[in-house]
């Protein structure tokens, strides 16, 4: 009991041994002022007197103030106790452990207990809240992160795609307009060739007229030629008839040469006219051979007319049929190209109308990849911004680690229950090896899980292949390294309480990580070593 404690019994004794010497040196002083003739009740009442004193200032004054006495350590003592506990919590609740906090808040007494546990209970809750959401705004933004990714990738593709559709169109509006003025002038020319068949369709009309007139000439020849070779049949007739004659004549004059000769002097003369009449019949005979042959050729030459004339008639024929033919296909001609003409004027009309809408199209299109380009420079914006997002619940995430809660999801407390399995074979490296690969097993969003000894030696440790992969493990990552010069080990060391550190850039992936520690301690309480373990943040979601 301090002097504190003490002083309070001490004045209540003195205070009962001076009112005991006081009211014995009254009565003395009493009984030896009363005179000797005083009367026996007065000499006998002062020491009743002086007891009744005593008794009254007993039961008025020291036995309350002995119950207040008692009262008062009992009081004391709680409220050393609770200051202890209050201590405890409020020194756990400084290191952020709220089990510890709510352990050492049972020895609060009633009426401090319960708030304490509600707060706690309050601040445990904001805590899940808070790690909840943060791991909730991040998986959102990554997702909103790959989302703008893709998006900003099928935008540049869009965009792409875009740009050759306009250069597509761009192509088209000038092929259109080719078109169109190529319509336009085949519809000038099948305007020109309508009007050239119109006149061909006339000058056609005249050769069938003209073949109709040579047919008919033809055939008038044909006839005469017929006529002709009639009166040459007759003129060989006529021919003969003049032969027999010049025959006869030429016997006559034989005759009349032999008579005349007969006749002496006297038939000269008539010797001369026969032989005159007899070179007369010759030359006759001889004409009507020359006639004759003459004849014979120009019969010959009617034969050959007839026959020129009859294939002149047939040939007339089959040409008027052809003209007659190329008529009706220049009249089909005619109606094709009138349609070929209107056919182009509507294909100038249509193709002039499609150049306007290719035009009004590639204006369009040149605002839709303004606007696709404005949207892909937004979609960055929003990357940078899922990534901040994506940044800020890390951020929340290691602000709420600080925090030991009762929850799967506080680094802390998993650490804190695994390093009691850890207690009193720290040391052992086999033993260590078997709980490390069982924590990674249920956590393979850890790099790195490792246990060190008091003075920092690495004692063992277990990689997650699935996110280092087979690349070789750099010098510092061995059994017997020394960590004694890590901020996490010597936070962890000092204080005794697990500690969590920012993110930095991992020696052994290279990637950013937090390391989050929690000491081991022994079955007597003493420091055993180091459990920690490397979190990485390309994965720290999965907490």
């Amino acid at each position: 009991m301090t002097d504190s404690e003490n002083g309070p019994a001490d004045r209540s004794a003195l205070g009962l041994l001076l009112v005991l010497v006081l009211t014995l040196a009254c009565g003395g002083l009493l009984e030896m002022a009363l005179p000797a003739e005083a009367p026996a009740w007065a000499v006998g009442g002062i020491p009743v007197a002086a007891l009744a004193t005593i008794v009254l200032y007993v039961w008025a004054v020291f036995l309350p103030e002995r119950r207040l006495r008692r009262r008062s350590l009992d009081f004391y003592d709680n409220t050393q106790r609770q200051l202890s506990a209050l201590r405890s919590s409020l020194t756990a609740l400084r290191a952020g452990d709220l089990v510890s906090a709510g352990t050492a808040g049972r020895d609060l007494g009633h009426d401090f207990e319960m708030p304490v546990r509600v707060a706690l209970k309050s601040l445990d809750g904001l805590v899940r809240q808070i790690q909840g959401g943060s791991i909730e705004v991040a998986v959102a933004a990554q997702k909103v992160e790959q989302t703008a990714a893709d998006l900003a990738s099928g935008s540049s593709q869009q965009a792409a795609g875009v740009v050759e559709i306009t250069s597509t169109m761009e192509e088209l509006a000038r092929a259109a307009g080719q078109i169109a003025t190529n319509a336009s002038t085949q519809a000038q020319l099948s305007a020109d060739a309508e009007r050239a068949g119109d006149e061909g369709a006339g000058a056609v009309e005249e050769a069938l007229s003209g073949m109709e007139a040579v047919r008919e000439r033809m055939e008038a020849i044909a006839s005469r030629t017929d006529a002709l070779g009639r009166r040459s049949r007759e003129i060989y007739g006529i021919l003969d008839l003049i032969n027999e004659i010049a025959q006869e004549t030429h016997i006559l004059a034989l005759n009349a040469a032999i008579e005349a000769s007969v006749a002496g002097e006297h038939g000269q003369r008539f010797a001369v006219v026969a032989d005159e009449v007899r070179r007369l019949a010759e030359r006759s005979r001889e004409s009507v051979e020359s006639v004759r042959r003459l004849l014979d050729d120009f019969s010959e030459s009617l034969r050959e007319a007839v026959i020129a004339t009859e294939e002149g008639s047939k040939a007339a024929t089959e040409v008027l049929a052809r003209a007659r033919a190329a008529a009706t296909s220049i009249e089909e001609l005619r109606g094709a190209l009138s349609e070929t003409a209107q056919t182009s004027r509507e294909i100038s009309l249509a193709t002039q109308q499609q150049r306007t809408a290719s035009d009004q199209v590639v204006l369009t299109l040149k605002e839709v990849s303004e606007v696709i380009q404005r949207m892909a420079d937004g979609l960055k914006q929003f990357t940078s911004s899922a990534e901040h997002l994506s940044d800020l619940g890390l951020s929340i995430q290691l602000l709420t680690q600080a925090f030991r809660i009762d929850s799967k999801r506080s680094l802390k407390q998993v650490l804190a229950l695994w390093a009691e399995r850890l207690a009193g074979f720290s040391s052992h490296a086999e033993a260590t090896e078997g709980v490390l690969e069982e924590l990674l097993g249920g956590h393979p969003f850890l790099e790195l899980l490792y246990v060190v000894d008091g003075r920092g030696a690495m004692v063992s440790f277990t990689v997650n292949q699935k996110l280092t992969g087979e690349k070789e493990l750099p010098g510092h990552v061995a059994v017997g390294q020394t960590y004694n010069d890590r901020p996490w080990f010597a936070g962890v060391t000092r204080h005794e309480h697990a500690a969590v550190t920012p993110v930095y850039e991992s020696l052994l992936t290279g990637e950013p990580c937090f390391t989050v520690a929690t000491p081991i301690i022994g079955p007597e309480g003493e420091l055993e070593g180091v459990l920690g373990v490397d979190v990485n943040v390309r994965h720290w979601t999965g907490i």
